[in-house]
């Protein structure tokens, strides 16, 4: 493990980064969801893609990455792209989970794989849409100490900063961000997803110029269960020209 300190907008992050095949010329920057870290991809990839330098990097405020601030999904593509700098690395290819997802579209790599994004929004299911509303009405009589009981289990146990960051992104439309990416694009979706359904894979697909659609079977991490099969294609996108 490595860390890096980088600066945005006069706070200092902490950033924790591994390299897997550090003699590789071309590199691949690997950026996983809400909730997880580094690992989780390294887990799914490390042993694969041998011809590619890796980069699996710590979001701040996951893993071993720091972060005591509010954040939207802009600010964390603006402090990777001060990491690539302060480790001189233009990747040729930035791989995305969830959350990571959004921020890889908003790096511009020159080729793009998104593994089950976020960012399309869709509709809450009437269960979710009554607890919050519930939670509205509740909140003036008990404040902050209702939120154990209604977060999603993406927001549970999280400091106060990135709670109030989850509630930023969580909901944010990227439409016209994936609109804007025009370089090759691998989109990634496990059959089976429920965090984001498959239907939004489909929007992605159909709304980014230059996108393929790869379906898999398996859920939201469908990468972990079919890595194989998963690296060997996105290996096959990488190479073609």
């Amino acid at each position: 493990m490595a860390l890096k300190q980088v600066l945005h907008n006069g706070e200092r992050f902490g950033l924790s980064y591994d390299i897997v095949n550090p003699n590789r010329e071309r590199s691949i920057l690997f950026l996983h969801g809400w909730g997880s870290n580094k690992e989780l991809m390294a887990q799914a990839f490390s042993k694969s893609l041998e011809d590619f330098r890796h980069i699996y990097l710590d979001l701040p405020g996951f893993g071993k990455s720091s972060n005591d601030s509010v954040l939207t999904t802009h600010d964390y593509a603006a402090i990777v792209s001060s990491f690539l700098g302060a480790v001189d690395t233009t990747p040729y290819a930035v791989v995305g989970h969830s959350f990571g997802g959004k921020v890889a579209t908003l790096l511009q790599p020159e080729r793009l794989v998104l593994l089950s994004s976020a960012g399309i929004v869709m509709p809450k299911p009437l269960k979710v849409r009554a607890k919050i509303a519930l939670f509205k009405l509740m909140k003036p009589f008990g404040g902050d100490e209702l939120r154990k009981f209604f977060v999603s289990a993406d927001a549970a146990g999280m400091p106060q900063n990135m709670y109030e960051t989850f509630k930023r992104v969580v909901d944010e439309n990227f439409r016209s961000s994936f609109e804007a990416y025009s370089s090759p694009a691998l989109i990634c979706w496990g059959i089976e997803d429920r965090a984001t359904p498959l239907e939004a894979g489909r929007e992605i697909a159909k709304i980014m110029p230059n996108a393929t659609l790869q379906l898999f079977e398996g859920d939201h991490y469908f990468f972990l269960k079919r890595k194989d099969e998963v690296a060997r294609r996105i290996g096959e996108f990488l190479e073609t020209v």
